[in-house]
């Protein structure tokens, strides 16, 4: 009896261990925190200009803005966070959404990425941890929970004229080709959707597709050199069934919300048409078509990724 009940009890932590190492469920992309230098001008540009709601925002104790966020859908939000150093990058994080935040812990533990040792709640009621990247990008691993604020306001705050709605990918630079796979590819589960090039010679874009979901996040290989440039690279994608149509939604909206620049429509190196607009501190917001102009899938480049 006794060896039984040490073998079962063997088998319990063998599982429980194979258990942790398993990946958990990613179902998309949650949100991106950019840092913003005026937050009156900017809540112009992704309310007024956008359509997007603001269902609710945090405070420091002395009254000030902590950060407040825009929700694009009742799963993906953008966070506007009020700068600490002006002329900067603009990204803070970018988050995933998965099915169990403690699991995503251990299992990222198991395989050496360094994780807090519980998994906190945030202020809004969400469990929450971050980890790095390969190229330092803080990336935050968020569960929504049923007493969340998140979960409590589904299906509100999406009335307004949203220009979109959903949060197709978001954009990051990458150094390293190889030690980006590594992470999201090998240990995330991400899949390779698409590479393209500017100019046929050296990769410029990779798009890797969360294992779980539609969403996706294009690497940026070509990182530009201006600390300030990097709202170019780090940006927002949002869904569009009509660019066309959107593009004349934006049009009437523009004097309002003082938007100023060219609403250019073009077709992207992927055949997809696509509309960039940038927010008041030089973040992009890519307005793009799901399918190419044509309805046939634009071919992978074969090209190098930069040396």
């Amino acid at each position: 009896m006794k060896s039984l009940l040490v073998s079962a009890a063997i088998c319990c932590v063998l599982c429980g261990a194979g258990r942790a190492q398993e990946r958990p469920k990613i179902i998309g992309v949650a949100h991106i925190s950019i840092f913003v230098h005026d937050i009156a001008r900017s809540r112009e540009f992704y309310k007024d200009f956008l359509g997007f709601g603001e269902p609710f925002q945090l405070d420091k104790p002395d009254g000030s803005l902590s950060l407040t966020f825009i929700k694009i859908n009742d799963r993906q939000y953008i966070e506007l966070v009020p700068e600490t150093k002006p002329g900067t990058d603009r990204l803070g994080h970018i988050s995933i959404e998965v099915e169990n935040a403690e699991a995503m812990r251990l299992y990222l533990k198991a395989h050496g990425i360094k994780v807090p040792d519980a998994v906190p709640k945030g202020r809004i009621g969400n469990s929450n941890f971050n980890v790095k990247d390969p190229d330092g990008h803080q990336v935050e691993i968020v569960q929504y929970e049923p007493g969340g604020w998140t979960r409590r306001e589904n299906g509100r705050f999406m009335d307004g004229p949203r220009v979109s709605k959903r949060m197709m990918h978001l954009g990051i630079t990458v150094a390293s080709l190889d030690a980006s796979m590594s992470f999201y590819r090998d240990l995330l589960g991400f899949q390779e959707i698409w590479r393209g090039s500017k100019d046929g010679k050296v990769l410029s874009w990779v798009n890797m597709k969360l294992p779980d979901s539609d969403d996706y996040i294009e690497f940026m290989l070509e990182k530009p050199k201006s600390p300030a440039a990097l709202g170019t690279a780090h940006h927002i994608a949002l869904e569009t069934p009509d660019i066309e149509k959107s593009r004349a939604e934006l049009a009437a909206r523009a004097d309002q919300a003082h938007y100023t620049r060219p609403l250019e429509v073009r077709t992207g190196t992927n055949r997809k048409r696509q509309l960039n607009l940038y927010d008041p501190d030089g973040t992009r917001t890519e307005m793009m078509e799901p399918k190419t102009v044509d309805g046939v899938p634009a071919p992978s480049s074969t090209a190098e990724p930069p040396k």
